[in-house]
């Protein structure tokens, strides 16, 4: 029976070559607005689900791992789609006290489901009884990357494929959390160690991941499969009343972070002034950002810049394909992907000019280095004056999720 305790329950089942995703984070980001990352772990998710490859989903929680067979795994996708409601915190989640309602929530919802759960000392011995010797284990969420859940998998058999979107903590700390360094190098270390594939989202993620990889003594096997794009359908029925704006405006998307560079965004309006056409600023407050926080809660209520946050994919896309141009003056990116979508919407994008935006881009972005303040404010001038959607050059296509995974699962 789904849920009646730390053994499994169910007799494991004769496969072949199972998957076994890892969707760790998808259960911790329940309830929330996905991030690109989470994007991406959902994704492989659905495809897991579609395919007729065996396939389980585990995941960690406050009180062990859970495992999750395709049923389970399905309504799990439900829940987080907001097809499905989440059910009531059992009574074991209240045995940890303090902690976010909607993750209790979700968590007491796996527990129901799982046809296997686990404390982290017997991780190894459930995957061996229920998956065998010759499932492969995705991480593609850069969450619980342990060192009891590699080496859990490689005791019962199993093969580790990991997904690295970027090593940017390790490149520029300064623009990290404080604490966060050295755990994400540890992770990487440990990736270096006992991955038996990485997959990287770029050949730019590639290059940077296996410089600090070649650090740690080894360099798995690996392959670049850029990421697939899925753009919802536009929904101008989602925005608030104040959106979209009447006149021409730019939008920027992502995390309010140092990296994404928003200040950079803020000097070029504040030297513009009152020429300045309409930029909304669109994401969720990051981290290490007082001073742009600070100008952002001073700005007047209709002023040139103004900061939305908190928007639906449908709506978020709207919002994105109805502007003069999407501004990415970002300093470092695995991938990129707020400007492959506007693309994807036939919507112009000027960024900064880093090697993996001309990578994932295909040269059909406005690339402009941050260091050229004339460059970025003329660009934005001229398309301000012209109506949004006059990209005529538009050939934009870019990866496709099924490209993503022909090259992914054809190289196993």
């Amino acid at each position: 029976m789904r849920g009646d305790g730390i053994k499994t329950a169910i007799t494991p089942p004769e496969m072949a070559g199972a998957r076994l995703l890892d969707v760790t984070r998808s259960l911790r980001r329940a309830g929330r607005v996905a991030t690109g990352v989470d994007r991406v772990e959902i994704a492989y998710l659905e495809h897991f689900l579609t395919d007729e490859i065996p396939f389980f989903a585990l995941a960690r929680t406050a009180l062990g791992y859970v495992l999750l067979d395709r049923d389970g795994a399905q309504t799990f996708r439900d829940k987080l789609a907001g097809d499905l409601p989440w059910g009531g915190p059992s009574m074991l989640s209240r045995l940890v006290m303090g902690r976010d309602r909607a993750l209790v929530r979700a968590e007491s919802d796996l527990r129901r489901l799982a046809v296997g759960r686990a404390i982290p000392a017997n991780l190894g011995r459930m995957l061996q009884a229920l998956l065998h010797d010759t499932f492969a284990y995705y991480n593609v969420g850069h969450s619980n990357l342990t060192d009891r859940m590699l080496k859990s998998v490689k005791s019962a058999g199993g093969g580790i494929h990991v997904l690295v979107h970027d090593v940017i903590p390790l490149e520029f700390p300064q623009f990290q959390r404080a604490g966060t360094v050295a755990p994400f190098r540890a992770k990487i270390d440990r990736v270096a160690r006992l991955a038996d594939r990485v997959i990287y989202n770029s050949h730019d993620t590639r290059q940077r991941s296996e410089a600090f990889m070649r650090l740690a003594g080894r360099v798995p096997d690996a392959i670049v499969a850029h990421l697939g794009v899925t753009i919802p359908q536009p929904d101008l029925q989602a925005l608030p009343s104040s959106l979209p704006p009447s006149e021409p405006y730019f939008v920027t998307v992502g995390t309010i972070e140092p990296r994404k560079n928003h200040a950079f965004l803020l000097d070029l309006w504040a030297q513009m002034g009152t020429e300045a056409p309409l930029l909304l600023i669109c994401g969720s407050r990051g981290w290490n950002n007082a001073a742009v926080f600070d100008r952002l809660d001073q700005l007047p209520r209709d002023g040139r810049v103004r900061e939305v946050s908190g928007l639906s994919d449908p709506a978020l896309a709207a919002l994105v394909a109805g502007a003069s141009g999407l501004l990415f003056p970002s300093l470092a990116e695995g991938f990129g992907l707020p400007a492959i979508e506007a693309m994807a919407l036939k919507t112009r994008v000027l960024c900064n000019d880093l090697p993996v935006f001309r990578e994932v881009t295909d040269d059909k972005a406005v690339y402009a280095p941050v260091s050229d303040g004339y460059l970025w404010t003329s660009t934005i001038k001229e398309w301000g004056s012209s109506p949004a959607g006059a990209w005529s050059g538009n050939t934009f296509k870019g990866s496709g999720w099924a490209e993503h995974f022909n090259t992914v699962l054809r190289s196993r």
